[in-house]
Formats: structure tokens, C-alpha cells, sequence
């Protein structure tokens, strides 16, 4: 099998061939169709995210070994599985959910195996999809997705199910009734745009700084679309929704700029949901989340069962499609280049 890998950070991914893997006990090996390019994907690649004030969270610290396959949106058809593996068929096409845990500590026995403090995620600790075949430690992460496009499908597995967590601990009752934030109007905002739709939200306001994209989310259906690095951005926000404070932000790019506007435009109780990776130490006073009783949340991928969720929705017809644009395996290092340059609207795929 061909695998695409990160051998060195910041370095060129490198195509090495290996043995295709023959699936044992519950395992299941999935021929890749599609592969989802992540923005999360550029982090590993640069072996570590930026805390602020000079600090480094380093992948290489944190036993991350090279060379590894990333990908962790993933779609594909079964082909071979283990004796013990069960619920699914040769020659079916699935949506690989690929946060998977230890399965046996506390988050995991609740269903959180997104917040596994052991990790075994496909992509980051495990193989992923960045490759001809993609071993899946177990049936029960699957879903199957039949006749549908696994391309179309594919990003769902990350960039569906972090937006659909996120907007989930918004609240129905806020994004049911009130205009929310997103920011970021790349692949993950037009995702979350498409979901709180489908989940009986009203139009949100969006803010990023690119206006190719910002005409993007406008003809997504947003309220409006902020230019987020105007000296007034929060102003014009708040101008945006008739004058009046915001409920809820779901910052997507989890930066010192995002996160300042978001404060200065929440209600006081507001919620801040926290998706983004991008980086930085936070830009407000700690008097004033008491003072304004915010609540401010980190919000990590999704679990198993919220991605069960999202894709009856999918499968329902009930989320409007996002811009995908598809690639051939081979191209894996010059489309992640051309994520890390921002040249990237709506969602790329590998295909096979």
C-alpha cells in the first residue's frame, strides 16, 4: 500500500510504500476513497500548536512518532475484516469516525472517547487516511453511508462533527432564536453554517478577514459577514444584530483576535465555544468573565454518538452541501501547501 507521511515536521509529506495490513480480531480494512485535507492536519505537520507568551505544546513531547500517515477524515469501502469484527459488509462503502479512545477509562466508558486522555485517533496516534488502505480498529466506528458520495462525506468526519458539537453546546433554545457568531468562514464555517440550519438555527453573523470568503458565507445564506481584522469589528457585529448583544460565538480560529471581538460582543451569560487551534494567550482581563458571567467552553471534535446524529441528518438530505474540491492521492503535500497558504475555500478531498 502507498501512504503519504509526515517524516519530518515542516517538511514535505513523502509517498513510502509498505505492507498492505491483513485485519485481525474486530479490525476492519477500508480501501480509501476520499480523504479530507484538515486545517487540524497543518498542526501536525508543524509538530506543535502555539500556547502564547513564547510556549510550544510540542507533538514530539507528547510521543508522537514519525513518520506518520495523517487523515482523519476518511470514507471508504471495506474490503477485508478480522474474525470478530461485526455490523458491517464487504464491498460497503463507510464514514470512518476516527477519535477513538483507550475504551476503558472514564471518558471513554461514557461515550466521550473524543476526550480520551490515551488517545488512539486515526491520523494523529494511528495510521490515517492519507493512504490507499486504512486500518479501523473496530466495526462499531463506521457508518455506513451507501450509495452517497464518499467524497462529499468524508469531511463530516471532522469538520461535520467538530461544528455539530460546537453549535450543540450553543444551545437549541439560543441558536433557535438568535443570530450567533461563527468565526471563520473557511470549510469548518461553511459546515457550521450548513448545520444550524439543518438544526432549525437562524442565519449567523460571520467573521473572517478574507473577503473571498466572507462573499462565500454571505452566499451561504449569512446575516452578514465581518471583516474581522476592522479596528471595529465587534461594533459592526453588534450593528449587525439590530444593535443588540450576542448570545452565543463559535470561534473557529480560536486566536487572541477572534476570541477579544467575541468577548466584546457577548451578552453578559453569554457562551463562548472555543473550536479553533490556531493559537496565542488570551487577550481579556480574568475580572471580567466573573463581572460578565460568561461562559467559555472548549469544544473537541465530537463522539460517536453525536456523529450517529449528524449523518442521519446527512443521510436525510437535511444539511445542504459544502464546496468540495477533490484531489488524486498523490497531490496530498501540494494541497495541504495550499491549505497552510489560505487557498483553500470549502473543503478538499483526496480521492483514490
Amino acid at each position: 500500500m502507498k501512504c503519504y507521511c509526515v517524516v519530518n515536521f515542516r517538511e514535505s509529506l513523502q509517498m513510502l510504500e509498505a505492507e498492505t495490513p491483513t485485519p485481525t480480531g474486530a479490525q476492519v480494512l477500508v480501501q480509501v476513497r476520499a480523504a479530507g485535507v484538515c486545517h487540524s492536519d497543518i498542526h501536525f505537520w508543524e509538530g506543535g500548536y502555539d500556547l502564547g507568551n513564547g510556549k510550544t505544546l510540542s507533538l514530539k513531547d507528547r510521543g508522537i512518532k514519525l513518520p506518520m500517515t495523517m487523515g482523519h477524515e476518511t470514507a471508504g469501502t471495506v474490503v477485508a475484516m478480522g474474525p470478530d469484527a461485526k455490523g458491517v459488509e464487504k464491498g460497503r462503502n463507510y464514514v470512518v469516525y476516527p477519535w477513538i479512545g483507550c475504551r476503558q477509562c472514564p471518558a471513554c466508558d461514557e461515550g466521550l472517547e473524543n476526550y480520551c486522555a490515551a488517545p488512539q485517533y486515526l491520523g494523529v496516534h494511528r495510521p490515517g487516511g492519507y493512504a490507499d488502505h486504512l486500518v479501523v480498529p473496530d466495526a462499531r466506528y463506521l457508518i455506513d453511508i451507501g450509495d452517497m458520495d464518499p467524497a462529499s462525506l468524508a469531511p463530516y468526519a471532522c469538520s461535520g462533527i467538530t461544528t455539530y458539537s460546537a453549535i450543540n453546546k450553543i444551545g437549541v433554545k439560543t441558536f433557535s432564536k438568535h443570530p450567533i457568531v461563527i468565526m471563520g468562514a473557511g470549510g469548518l464555517g461553511l459546515m457550521a453554517m450548513a448545520l444550524l440550519k439543518a438544526m432549525g438555527g437562524v442565519s449567523p453573523i460571520v467573521v473572517d478577514i478574507d473577503p473571498v470568503k466572507r462573499q462565500a458565507a454571505l452566499d451561504a445564506g449569512a446575516l452578514a459577514a465581518i471583516d474581522g481584522a476592522a479596528p471595529d469589528a465587534a461594533k459592526q457585529i453588534i450593528t449587525a444584530n439590530g444593535g443588540k448583544l450576542l448570545q452565543g460565538v463559535v470561534d473557529l480560529v480560536g486566536a487572541p483576535s477572534t476570541t477579544g471581538i467575541a468577548f466584546d460582543c457577548l451578552i453578559k451569560g453569554g457562551k463562548l465555544v472555543i473550536v479553533g487551534l490556531f493559537g496565542g494567550g488570551a487577550s481579556w482581563p480574568i475580572a471580567f468573565i466573573p463581572m460578565k458571567a460568561l461562559q467559555i467552553l472548549g469544544s473537541y471534535t465530537g463522539s460517536l454518538q453525536e456523529m450517529r446524529e449528524l449523518m442521519q441528518l446527512v443521510k436525510e438530505g437535511k444539511i445542504t452541501p459544502i464546496p468540495v474540491h477533490t484531489h488524486p492521492l498523490a497531490d496530498a503535500d501540494k494541497v495541504l501547501k495550499s491549505l497552510i497558504a489560505g487557498k483553500v475555500t470549502g473543503r478538499a478531498v483526496l480521492t483514490a
